[in-house]
């Protein structure tokens, strides 16, 4: 007589991994990453080159990082969608920055859609106008340069480029470690960041924005463990 046939098993375990691994790649789209700069970014928050050798641990470490970066995941069906318009890209990029200089304590979409509502006078951001969008950057931009973050060249007095504006926010964050005598009023840069972060600082080619945004997030997070986000 044959055996019975076993029962089918659910891999609970294998479908999380994949839905992981799903969240991951779009990210990787929606944050259009150089294959270097995603590559490098896997290797800080996990220690591995490729996703199929990270544990899900190691995963959700991964998809963390890509979240403090800007990755909004799709909604669940019947949810919300966030907005992804380019006034909403750049606010959500400038929010982040914000949180890193310790000026926004709650990094979440939700949060910045509060703020764009009082902003704009709109109930979501993804029905704003986009003429009106300037208002919403403006008023982000005003609350860095008020926290020391120069985001204009003080001899050309044009906005700086994405590197020297990822630049710029890191030496504001270490002026803000400097004050609160987290960081000795000496240091550079390429010292805070691998003295204070690890962060190795000897590279072959120049610092990408991708490299500052590394060392802000991690500059961020020392201000905010010792409770000096806030001037």
């Amino acid at each position: 007589m044959n055996a019975p046939a076993k029962r089918a098993q659910f891999d609970r375990s294998a479908q999380h991994r994949r839905s992981m691994y799903a969240k991951i790649n779009i990210a990787r789209q929606q944050l259009n990453l150089a294959e270097d700069d995603y590559r490098q970014m896997l290797f800080d928050a996990t220690g591995e080159v490729s996703l199929k050798d990270c544990n899900e641990r190691q995963l959700e470490a991964m998809i963390a990082l890509l979240k403090s970066k800007g990755f909004q995941p799709l909604p669940k069906a019947g949810g919300k969608s966030a907005a992804n318009h380019p006034t909403a890209r750049k606010a959500r990029a400038l929010w982040i920055s914000l949180y890193q200089l310790g000026v926004v304590h709650n990094p979440s979409e939700k949060a910045l859609e509060a703020f764009a509502k009082r902003q704009l006078k709109c109930d979501r951001l993804v029905w704003a106008r986009q003429s009106h969008g300037f208002r919403l950057i403006e008023a982000l931009k005003s609350m860095g340069e008020r926290a020391g973050w120069t985001m204009h060249d003080r001899v050309r007095q044009k906005p700086l480029d994405p590197i020297g504006l990822k630049r710029s926010l890191c030496n504001a964050i270490l002026a803000k470690l400097k004050e609160a005598e987290i960081a000795p009023t000496d240091w550079h840069l390429g010292e805070a960041a691998w003295k204070l972060c690890g962060i190795e600082n000897a590279k072959d080619h120049g610092w990408t924005a991708s490299d500052y945004e590394q060392l802000a997030d991690a500059l961020g997070a020392k201000l905010r463990d010792f409770g000096k986000g806030q001037s």
